[in-house]
């Protein structure tokens, strides 16, 4: 497997996972805000029970009331801290079955939709006086506190509605040896309510369950994706390295016996006393052998890419590397192509492979001439320390749609108005390996019916 796909994997992991995260953040955010929304709607459902006169609130005042009697009596040191506070629960316990059956009938559980409970747990209760304070309970925060009034249940911070504090001045008067006197102390009296749902996480989840299967759908959905498009890349990526081998040994195989044919065609050649119809066969033989061992040289070199060239570099002089391709394009060509040439007199000197590079250019020469070009013009000059190479031709051109792609390998532009043109459509993609392979950029530009016109730049050396 090569770096670019593991690279690509790596890449798509994590995506996936930040892509999880941000999903899991949401969902997250979202029952969040439910929960908030759920215990609001709740908390106003408890916040209606108790209003001044009803039954709930007789029930708080009967407890305060008979409490604070008791609070007189310790403050008397009648009773110790702990009887205090059993006294307390008494007091509670005695009048929670008549809360429980007010708040009932206040909290309409089968409209509602669940079983709202409540319950008021004693969170401090202080006595100060002019000499100190009394701190007579003070809950911790991991214990559990003293319930007042209301069902049992455990308490669950996140459905905590608040706190409550009481507070007053009491005076009462005590007799002591026959004299009457006033004790005055101040109460603080701070309760926490909390309520109680049965299964109200389910709840929640069940209210978010659209959302939640939607989610576990799309995130199956872009995992199936995922794997998807990683095995179908490897596979691609296996059966393109196939392909490359097929070729490659598939061309070398034909070589030979090509060869073969071709030492017969030779020794058929120095045969003497052939009629003509023979020796017309026998050239016939021959050129077509010929072009078919060029057709698989060129599947050979075009079936590597640019980073698997190796170049033979080497210091070359521009001018007589250009006249010479052009003087034997020249020479194959005269009758039917005007070759102009308008070329700089500065010598330059390029760092090459000479075969490559001239390959290259004859394949943009041979271009033109396929596709009906009478004249083909070829400029050269020095800008910015690099070669520039000019090719323009009065061809059938190139659509434009058809620009992007020419230098692909394979590709044939359709033309309805040539139908003999032969090839592979490896030309102009092994053109565009060669100048890469040599550090260079081509462009091409073309109008339909006009022409085209390739710009090739090549570093000069240092």
């Amino acid at each position: 497997m090569s770096k670019k796909i593991i690279l690509l994997i790596i890449a798509s992991v994590i995506g996936l996972l930040a892509l999880s995260y941000i999903q899991a953040r949401l969902i997250k955010n979202t029952y969040s805000l439910r929960k908030e929304a759920f215990t609001d709607k709740a908390s106003s459902q408890v916040s209606k029970i108790g209003s001044y006169g009803s039954p709930i609130d007789s029930i708080f005042d009967a407890i305060s009331d008979t409490f604070v009697k008791d609070l007189d009596t310790y403050n008397l040191g009648k009773v110790t801290r702990e009887q205090l506070l059993i006294r307390l629960k008494k007091i509670s316990d005695s009048l929670n079955p008549k809360f429980i059956k007010e708040y009932e009938k206040e909290v309409n559980f089968e409209k509602l939709g669940y079983n709202l409970k409540y319950h008021r747990q004693l969170k401090n209760l202080v006595i100060l006086d002019s000499l100190k304070t009394d701190t007579i309970f003070k809950r911790k925060k991991k214990e559990k506190g003293l319930k007042l009034i209301g069902y049992d249940f455990q308490s669950n911070s996140d459905l905590h509605l608040g706190t409550s504090t009481w507070e007053t001045n009491r005076t009462f008067e005590e007799v002591n040896n026959g004299k009457s006197e006033k004790v005055n102390y101040h109460i603080v009296f701070e309760t926490s309510n909390y309520i109680n749902i049965d299964d109200w996480e389910k709840i929640i989840l069940m209210e978010m369950r659209s959302l939640l299967i939607f989610s576990f759908c799309i995130f199956l959905f872009v995992i199936g994706l995922f794997y998807y498009s990683i095995k179908n890349l490897i596979t691609q990526k296996k059966i393109a390295d196939i392909k490359t081998d097929f070729v490659n040994n598939i061309t070398h195989e034909l070589k030979t016996p090509l060869s073969t044919l071709s030492l017969a065609t030779k020794i058929l050649k120095q045969e003497e006393g052939m009629s003509a119809v023979i020796e017309n066969t026998i050239g016939t033989i021959d050129r077509q052998n010929v072009r078919l061992q060029n057709l698989i040289d060129q599947v050979l070199n075009n079936s590597i890419g640019y980073q698997d060239l190796e170049l033979n570099k080497k210091q070359t002089n521009s001018a007589d590397f250009l006249n010479g391709i052009l003087n034997d394009f020249d020479i194959n060509h005269e009758e039917n192509i005007r070759l102009n040439r308008k070329l700089s007199n500065t010598t330059s000197l390029l760092n090459i492979d000479e075969f490559y590079a001239a390959t290259a250019i004859v394949n943009i020469l041979a271009n033109a001439v396929k596709y009906g070009a009478s004249k083909i013009l070829v400029s050269e000059n020095i800008h910015n320390n690099k070669w520039i190479l000019v090719i323009e031709d009065d061809g059938i051109g190139i659509d434009k749609k058809n620009l992007k792609l020419i230098f692909n390998k394979f590709f044939r532009a359709e033309n309805k108005d040539v139908h003999n043109v032969k090839g592979l459509g490896l030309g102009l993609y092994y053109t565009h390996q060669v100048i890469i392979a040599h550090k260079g950029t081509i462009k091409v530009e073309s109008e339909k019916g006009i022409g085209t016109k390739f710009t090739i730049e090549l570093p000069l050396m240092n």
